[in-house]
């Protein structure tokens, strides 16, 4: 299965999809979100995610903190309502992002969340790995004929089939994340070996939605196949905010698209070794060694390994024939350093 997002095409012989996911790191700033956009479109990312939160409609005041590290909010709610954005403002954001040449994303999080983005004309939906249940909303965005892009983060392998199954019996074709949640996420819980596993059982294009802080698990995703790379981004570790030190400068979003875009030519550019060597003769000839003289010898001379010397170049008989010689007689004088062939021995 391929999938289409927008006009872009993903699966594994096509460039992998690179999402800078913003989250909240924006902290309910309207213009850091645009300055989000802005330096996601410098790094050549492909989409920009956000997370669309609608307090009233998805949280109640018994919903607890993650991490606590908002002292200006009481609850969940508090937070979710203080960084909000209003749906002109999600309008504004989308129509910026299209500007920049980015496909714009955003997990929503409530019914109403999908249709304000129904109407910002987003091109997939992500969806969050606490939504993987929510089968109502999954129905809502089933419906829209957008595909659907599942982080798989918090479900066991029997849950991840439930609603992989609940998406295909509504004929919407779908992506699926190796995620971990866990913020910043080390390395013995990437989970690398589920890329491969996902790609197999589903039969589908697959990414890793990365929590790392580090470049490393995208550029060895690509490497196994991953179709798709979330990551996110922050404009320093030490900023405000619980996913700062989990995410991606914008300096390490670049060394990480780069990286990804030469590890998928190199890896969709196969070599073959025997032809590789035949164009490397040339190469090898200089690099390799001959069997020569190491002194002057007589005609009737046996030789011994201590008459052997092994130099450049190798368009002689090669060093690794060096046992034939030992014992051989010669037919003839030879100088130091004269390059063996077998007409020399009788």
């Amino acid at each position: 299965m391929k999938l289409l997002i927008g006009d872009r095409l993903i699966g594994r012989d096509q460039s992998v999809f690179l999402i800078a996911e913003v989250g909240l790191a924006h902290d309910g700033s309207l213009g850091a979100a645009h300055a989000y956009i802005d330096a996601a479109a410098a790094c050549e990312v492909d989409a920009i995610k956000f997370q669309t939160h609608i307090a009233e409609q998805e949280s109640t005041s018994e919903e607890k903190f993650r991490v606590r590290v908002f002292p200006q909010d009481a609850t969940r709610y508090d937070y979710w309502k203080r960084t909000s954005f209003s749906k002109s403002q999600w309008l504004e954001l989308a129509a910026h992002a299209r500007e920049k040449g980015l496909q714009f994303l955003s997990s929503p999080f409530s019914n109403l969340a999908v249709d304000w983005l129904v109407e910002c004309d987003v091109p997939a939906w992500k969806v969050a790995s606490g939504e993987l249940t929510n089968y109502p909303m999954l129905k809502k965005m089933c419906q829209t004929g957008k595909p659907l892009l599942v982080s798989s983060g918090m479900s066991s392998w029997q849950e991840l089939q439930e609603t992989i199954d609940f998406i295909d019996r509504q004929g919407s074709h779908f992506g699926i994340f190796q995620c971990t949640t866990a913020y910043p996420c080390p390395p013995e819980k990437w989970g690398l070996n589920i890329i491969p596993e996902l790609i197999s059982r589903f039969s589908c294009p697959v990414g890793l939605s990365d929590h790392s802080g580090c470049t490393t698990p995208g550029i060895v995703a690509t490497a196994l196949g991953a179709s798709m790379l979330e990551f996110h981004v922050a404009f320093s570790k030490i900023q405000f905010g619980p996913d700062a030190k989990a995410s991606l400068t914008f300096e390490q979003t670049q060394e990480l698209v780069d990286s990804v875009r030469q590890v998928h030519i190199a890896m969709h550019n196969p070599i073959d070794k025997d032809t590789q060597a035949a164009s490397s003769i040339h190469l090898h000839h200089l690099f390799t060694k001959s069997i020569v003289a190491s002194r002057k010898l007589s005609a009737g001379h046996t030789l011994t390994f201590d008459d052997l010397a092994f130099k450049k170049p190798g368009t002689g008989i090669g060093a690794n024939r060096w046992e034939s010689f030992v014992g051989k007689v010669l037919k003839h004088d030879v100088i130091e350093d004269h390059f063996f062939t077998m007409s020399d021995f009788r």
